[in-house]
Formats: structure tokens, C-alpha cells, sequence
């Protein structure tokens, strides 16, 4: 069993990494910096885990396609692209430029490495596509305009990918997190690699918000 990790990191990447690899599975690393992953997946092998590393940028369509034809086919794909922005920008300083910098890695990313793997996945009948975004994927954050139009196109095309891959043996699940990802909260890094490890084998929904999402709306109406 392999699932590759995109957009991985110190934090919900080395986490979900760490569950899966617990349960058996090879990891497969994926983001830009080759020497950091390296890093990662040398933490993994000292606690037991198969863990290799592919550099692959997310906004590169042929380099995120080649880490992902290196690794081949994957049993889950984990996708965290979606704050690869270089910039946030409130809704009223939202432009192209600043909206196509959150698109690129959120949702272009997303489509690339889904149409990477899923072709295998189909042929065998069986997989898991897991994507995690934040809360302004299912609430509007104007301080957060452009991250919030790509999490928002995120969290439609993970829940397309739902509508239509439900009776074909391929899950999806989409993680929003509505809270702090720090030791302790409610999406701390390891409360998040095991809602997308739940996700995974349990298949009976497809979104989980980590988090008190009526706590965040009262607090954007209070301001």
C-alpha cells in the first residue's frame, strides 16, 4: 500500500505521513525543496516507516506530474496545497495576479496530481482521494480573499470528484480546518492525519470540519 503526500511539510504532512505509515503504508513525499523533504522522510524511516521524497511543485503541471509518474501508482493521495500562496490579499486588494497565486497551488495543483493517479485507480477499482483546506472553504474570511476563492474551488471540485467517483470504488474526502494547527487543538497536525486516516477507512462521509465552525461565524459577525 502507498499513499503520496502532497504539499508536504513539518506540520499535517509529517503528521499524516507518520498514521499512514503506522498502518503499513509506503509514504511518498511531494513538495519544492528536495533537501527538506529528505529531512521528513529520513524522521519516518527512523521510527520504522518506508518513506521516500520526490521534489514537485504543485504550480508546475509537468514537474508535479513527473514526481508523481516517479512514484507510480499510490493507494491515497493526500492533497495540502491549498495555502501555497506567497501572498494572502483581502477581498477588496484581490487581484488577478494575487488570485491566480492561490489558484495555482490550491486547485490547478489539485487537478494535476488528481488526474496523475486516479487513471490507476479506476483501472483497479479501488482508492482514496483526501484534500485538506481551511475554514474559508465553507465560510467566507474577506481578510482572506484570495485564499478563500481557490479553498472554496477546492472544496467544489473534491466534492465533484465525490459526486462521480462514489460508485466507481474511489473515496474522496475534503478536511477544512476550523481551527488553530497547534498541539492540543481540535486540528492539531495529528488530529488531522486522523480524520483524513478515517476518511480513509471508514468511507462513510465525505467532509469533516475540524473545529467550531459557528464559532468562527460568530466571531467574523461580531466584527
Amino acid at each position: 500500500m502507498k499513499v503520496a503526500i502532497i504539499g508536504a511539510g513539518p506540520g499535517i504532512g509529517l503528521a499524516v505521513g507518520r498514521r499512514f505509515g503506522a498502518e503499513g503504508f509506503e509514504v511518498s513525499l511531494v513538495a519544492r525543496n528536495q533537501d527538506r523533504l529528505t529531512a521528513l522522510a529520513g524522521q519516518l524511516a527512523a521510527e520504522g516507516i518506508k518513506a521516500g521524497a520526490q521534489a514537485g511543485d504543485l504550480t508546475d503541471e509537468a514537474s508535479l506530474t513527473r514526481a508523481l509518474d516517479r512514484i507510480g501508482p499510490v493507494d491515497v493521495l493526500v492533497y495540502n496545497g491549498a495555502g501555497t500562496a506567497k501572498a494572502h490579499t483581502p477581498v477588496l486588494e484581490t487581484t488577478r495576479v494575487s488570485a491566480q497565486d492561490a489558484f495555482d497551488g490550491a486547485v490547478l495543483g489539485a487537478i494535476t496530481a488528481v488526474r496523475a493517479v486516479l487513471p490507476a485507480m479506476l483501472a483497479r477499482g479501488s482508492g482514496t482521494l483526501l484534500f485538506t483546506t481551511g475554514v474559508s472553504a465553507v465560510h467566507p474570511l474577506p481578510f482572506l480573499g484570495n485564499i478563500g476563492v481557490a479553498a472554496a474551488a477546492l472544496r467544489n471540485y473534491a466534492l465533484s470528484l465525490a459526486e462521480v467517483l462514489g460508485g466507481r470504488g474511489v473515496h474522496v474526502g475534503h478536511v477544512p480546518i476550523s481551527a488553530a494547527v497547534l498541539p492540543g487543538s481540535p486540528a492539531s497536525p495529528e488530529a488531522v492525519a486522523d480524520t483524513h486516516w478515517r476518511l480513509h477507512t471508514e468511507r462513510d462521509r465525505t467532509e469533516v470540519v475540524l473545529g467550531d465552525l459557528e464559532t468562527i461565524r460568530a466571531a467574523i459577525a461580531a466584527l
